[in-house]
């Protein structure tokens, strides 16, 4: 079971901001007030959780760089070096999940935005539906310094449409003060669940909370037959009853605060829960898991390629990766960046989990039309 390494408390400054935990305000927040958050002051940064068509950037747009992506994956260092590198403005804004970002796009998104930062299985998605504009390697510097896992992942072959930068996995973060036993794997789940009469969240994601309990039936997180995929929405119906929410971001402080027990999580929200409570543990399940893959991709209708290109070799050169890599805590697909990385954060397993876990676990892969009954049955149990 991965333990906590230590980590120094003072460089855990996005705590309020974790990948999945939306930044979440008024609406006046929404229209535009810039915020503040843990990773600090990003003067260019707007929470968005509607899925309204922003704007088409015109007039001075070639000199600004618009991104939408997660709410931690860039601060103000980052985007001050790559300006004084580009002399281009970077204008940063915020989604909260994969859905989010697809409601965006589909609403006219790509028309503003010149950088996305979809998840694996949200590449193929928005490459099926034309969304995303095909590479030209030859403009790309760094995508040779991949690990190998990277190079040809099974969303995307050969990164024809996007560049991957970050990876993680999902798993389940506990409060080992307040279970007897701690989880070893999804079962444990259905085996406690007269136990915890709705103090557990389950994440708000179709293919990852399908995926897990496929997993604990010992299927493929990616199967695609009807008579396992109904098997997984009997067992999740079984577990709805102890089921507080499904919730991808806003679960730490409940976490924290003891009125939840356990939260199916990320490991990249997880690793500052864990650093803020020693009683705090993150697992990943005996049967395996997910391995997620964040990603760079140009909309079709990108309106500044060229600063498009520039981010995505800017964030693709070792040292700059390494750097947002030390201040966010992430895990980074790029070999050359690993190795430079501080001895300690390597050290830490719920970011860098040992091999023989990792061979458990799968990356979230296309299914095709099983898409569908997938969808179906996530809006039965988040409707019922």
């Amino acid at each position: 079971m991965p333990r906590k390494q230590p980590l120094n408390l003072g460089k855990v400054r996005r705590f309020a901001s974790t990948r999945r935990r939306f930044l979440q305000g008024s609406a006046a927040t929404l229209t535009g007030i810039a915020l503040s958050n843990c990773t600090g002051k990003l003067a260019n940064v707007q929470s968005d959780s509607s899925g309204k068509a922003p704007e088409r950037q015109t007039g001075t747009s070639s000199e600004k760089l618009y991104i939408y992506t997660w709410a931690d994956y860039t601060n103000d260092e980052l985007v001050a070096m790559f300006t004084e590198k580009t002399g281009y403005e970077v204008v940063i804004h915020i989604f909260d999940s994969n859905v989010t970002l697809l409601a965006k796009m589909l609403a006219g998104g790509g028309d503003a935005y010149s950088i996305i930062y979809p998840s694996d299985y949200m590449v193929q998605q928005m490459i099926e539906l034309n969304m995303l504009t095909q590479l030209d390697q030859s403009r790309l510097q760094g995508m040779e310094n991949l690990l190998e896992k990277w190079r040809s992942p099974v969303y995307d072959p050969n990164n024809t449409y996007s560049a991957p930068f970050a990876w993680g996995t999902t798993g389940l973060l506990y409060n080992q003060a307040k279970l007897s036993t701690p989880p070893e794997d999804w079962s444990y789940l259905w085996e406690n669940k007269d136990k915890f009469k709705r103090r557990i969240t389950l994440l708000d994601d179709v293919r990852e909370t399908m995926g897990a309990v496929l997993k604990s039936l010992g299927y493929s997180y990616n199967s695609t037959d009807p008579a396992e995929l109904e098997a997984a929405y009997q067992k999740l119906v079984e577990l709805k009853p102890s089921i507080a929410s499904f919730k991808s971001f806003s679960f730490q402080d409940e976490l924290l605060g003891g009125k939840l027990l356990l939260a199916m999580s990320y490991s990249i929200d997880a690793i500052t829960v864990t650093a803020k409570d020693d009683n705090m543990e993150y697992i990943i399940p005996k049967s395996g898991a997910s391995i997620w893959t964040d990603t760079m991709a140009i909309p079709t209708s990108a309106p500044n390629v060229d600063a498009a290109y520039e981010w995505i070799n800017f964030m693709l050169q070792p040292e700059n990766l390494t750097k947002a890599v030390e201040d966010l805590f992430f895990a980074p697909p790029n070999a050359v960046s690993l190795e430079m990385i501080s001895a300690e954060l390597k050290r830490n397993k719920v970011l860098f989990p040992p091999a023989e876990i990792i061979a458990r676990c799968e990356g979230i892969a296309p299914v095709g039309e099983a898409n569908d009954l997938y969808n179906q049955y996530w809006a039965e149990l988040t409707s019922a």
